[in-house]
């Protein structure tokens, strides 16, 4: 791989379109999906989330535009852009009365070139070693689910997609999937798109979302970038009077930005500054009876982006 490859996007969402009949289920969304990552693919159900996937995988037509994986336009090289995806949409298929191994030895007959030893490899970078001999019926959801990404990896693609793989999973087994998902992505290189309807879920796992609502792209943000920068800090002051307080903020001139909530004064600030301002107020006779981090949560991001309350 060359140096300009290694840089480009694993997948480049261009100006895709899905009709069904006269209903429009993905309206001309685009992004691209940076390799070494887990990307995040975000929305209410029913946004369109599964629909993209399927197009992606070849299950289902793109009516207008195109993907391409590893360069390779789905449309016109399919094989060849296939070649690069490994995917679970819906549950992985299992035989629950054999073992985990026997599953992966069945399912590696159908690929050409996948010996006992990259069975191997693959039980180990799902950490499987323990169980894969046990049948798969005594599995827990996440062991299935671990089982499924082992399934996937077989056959060395560049990059895994996973739909709403954290369905069904207590919050241990939502943990367990999100570091061999990390451990993919740091340490062989992988890419990983994870749908979810769950902001919490994306927090923990993903490096950056696309975020969709109604088969429209809302935006694509680093979670970083969702998670307030460390040095500046939403702060509620809880402060009286509240015309003494802003008064005392227009005659300073600053650039902060303030809005008033009630009893509080919300202002955007770093950490000297925000003893600076309490100094300021109880100087200036203004009482402080608070002051709190005021931190927007992804939700209240998420709802402000979407103009929506359909988290879930």
């Amino acid at each position: 791989m060359t140096h300009a490859d290694s840089q480009s996007p694993i997948i480049q969402i261009q100006n895709i379109s899905k009709r069904i009949g006269s209903k429009t289920i993905i309206d001309h969304l685009s992004f691209d999906v940076p390799r070494g990552e887990v990307f995040g693919f975000l929305g209410p159900n029913g946004a369109g989330k599964t629909t993209t996937i399927r197009m992606m995988v070849g299950l289902m037509s793109i009516t207008e535009g195109d993907i391409r994986i590893g360069g390779q336009s789905i449309r016109t090289h399919f094989e060849q852009a296939i070649r690069h995806v490994g995917a679970i949409v819906e549950n992985p298929e299992m035989y629950k009365f054999l073992s985990g191994y026997h599953n992966l030895v069945h399912y590696a007959r159908m690929i050409p070139g996948i010996n006992a030893e990259r069975i191997q490899e693959v039980i180990t970078l799902v950490g499987m070693e323990n169980r894969i001999h046990d049948k798969v019926k005594t599995y827990s959801l996440g062991m299935r689910q671990r089982l499924g990404i082992a399934q996937a990896m077989l056959h060395k693609p560049s990059v895994l997609i996973l739909d709403e793989p954290t369905n069904g999973l207590d919050p241990a087994g939502i943990r367990e999937l999100r570091d061999h998902l990390r451990k993919l992505t740091r340490e062989d290189g992988i890419s990983v798109i994870v749908s979810s309807h769950l902001l919490s879920e994306m927090e923990l796992m993903c490096d950056r979302v696309a975020i969709i609502q109604n088969g429209k792209l809302i935006d694509v943000r680093q979670i970083k970038e969702f998670v307030q920068a460390e040095s500046r800090q939403r702060v509620a002051f809880e402060v009286e009077p509240m015309d003494q307080a802003t008064a005392l903020l227009d005659e300073s001139r600053t650039e902060v930005k303030a809005e008033v909530e009630g009893r509080e004064l919300i202002m955007s600030l770093d950490r000297k500054q925000i003893s600076a301002w309490n100094k300021r107020f109880v100087e200036a006779g203004v009482h402080v009876y608070g002051i709190r981090a005021a931190t927007k949560s992804l939700e209240d991001q998420f709802l402000e982006m979407t103009g929506s309350d359909q988290i879930a």
